[in-house]
């Protein structure tokens, strides 16, 4: 909103908006300054170097953090029609001015480097740029954004059946220097949910906006980008011929690991896609999952992905992975299979990556099979048994044949 006097001038602190805003330089020096006092006296200067005064109180109220979360029920309004300089991604798909909008935030130049896309998003979201600069243009102008817009086309998606290695591999490849890794970015999961509700649409129209979520989130922000990877939520499975209409040259790998060990790990810490009434209605196509056991309705979910799989498998571009092969796959398989080229130093960066553990960089890597297979509950091989054991006998199958 245009914050503006009696008199109908336009207020200090968005004149200084506005002067940021037509610098892309000015955006990222302002966007690295973590300090708010700091921040504050960066725009006074700013605002100085325009000819006008900005008062320190009115930054400080403007960055204050919102650790509650109120301003999400606070009316969004758009900032601009254009597609903001590609130092900035998009972060969410909101509702704003009557119309669906992408929201943006400025990542600093800094790498991809967390687990996930959301944890490097909590981090942005922190700074004082993005608390004053929020960005957001309509949904459909990013479905018609221009080469020159910076997006990007990826060299390989990263399908997975969850808890099965996706994140190590996305990591061992986010170790190479000059590749960008987008680890399940909650705005393209936005993109997938908003084209399956709306079948009537011509698919190119889907696959148009598809392809210019997939290339934001790939923009090149440091000038040596060379590779871009995509890493999807386990459930994009399901919308394999979307992504295959979008990118039918793009390679795909699928991830998958021993179904039992996937589902003790489900049963200690549950994710949305093993949970049910937390994903879209009728997206599995399971009746009655919320009086299942939690190890039934787990395994059938699962089971509804490895389905898309082998269903689309002869859409062309798959590799399949088993999680057994990791993490000599990445280098050995995953790497040509996605035309990426990796000299020694590349390859050691690779090795120490797979040396941590994959959502906890922190912390050592410590293999858990076994553990995994004690575990296991008589209920839990019941339901792998009735639901996912064929499907994954299938999928051993289809990558042990000869010539794959």
């Amino acid at each position: 909103m245009t914050d503006t006097s009696p008199s109908g001038a336009i207020a200090p602190l968005d004149r200084a908006r506005k002067v940021v805003m037509a610098d892309p330089e000015l955006q990222q020096r302002l966007s690295v300054i973590q300090n708010p006092e700091v921040f504050a006296t960066a725009m006074i200067d700013v605002a100085a170097s325009a000819g006008f005064e900005l008062g320190r109180e009115a930054v400080l109220r403007a960055i204050e953090p919102d650790p509650l979360g109120l301003d999400r029920f606070r009316p969004a309004q758009l900032t601009g029609h254009d597609l903001p300089d590609r130092q900035w991604l998009p972060i969410a798909i909101i509702p704003a001015d009557g119309q669906l909008a992408v929201e943006w935030a400025h990542f600093g130049g800094a790498p991809l480097t967390a687990p996930f896309f959301e944890d490097q998003l909590r981090w942005a979201r922190a700074q004082p740029f993005n608390r004053l600069f929020r960005q957001r243009t309509p949904l459909a102008g990013l479905a018609q954004a221009r080469p020159e817009d910076g997006l990007a086309a990826p060299d390989g998606f990263i399908f997975h059946l969850s808890r099965c290695g996706s994140t190590l591999v996305s990591q061992m490849l986010g170790a190479l220097p000059g590749t960008i890794v987008v680890s399940e970015p909650a705005p393209l999961d936005s993109v997938v949910q908003l084209v399956n509700a709306n079948l009537g649409v011509p698919i190119e129209e889907r696959a148009r906006l598809l392809r210019a979520m997939v290339g934001a989130l790939g923009r090149d922000r440091t000038g040596d980008a060379r590779h871009y990877v995509v890493k999807l939520d386990s459930w994009h499975a399901l919308a394999l011929p979307l992504f295959r209409h979008a990118f039918p040259e793009t390679p795909w790998i699928f991830l998958y690991r021993d179904p039992a060990e996937i589902l003790v790990s489900q049963m200690r810490i549950r994710g949305m896609q093993a949970t049910p009434g937390t994903m879209p209605q009728d997206l599995y196509g399971i009746v009655g999952g919320e009086d299942m056991p939690a190890e039934e309705y787990c395994a059938r979910a699962f089971a509804c992905i490895c389905a898309a799989v082998l269903d689309h498998a002869e859409l062309g571009g798959c590799l399949l992975v088993n999680y057994a092969s990791l993490p000599g796959a990445a280098e050995d398989e995953i790497l040509s299979y996605f035309g990426i080229d990796a000299d020694a130093a590349g390859l050691a960066a690779m090795k120490v990556a797979a040396g941590r553990d994959a959502k906890a960089p922190a912390m050592p890597f410590i293999a858990d099979t076994d553990a995994k297979q004690k575990e296991a509950s008589d209920a839990i091989r019941a339901a792998v048994e009735a639901h996912l054991a064929e499907p994954y006998r299938r999928l051993e199958a289809m990558r042990l044949a000869p010539g794959k």
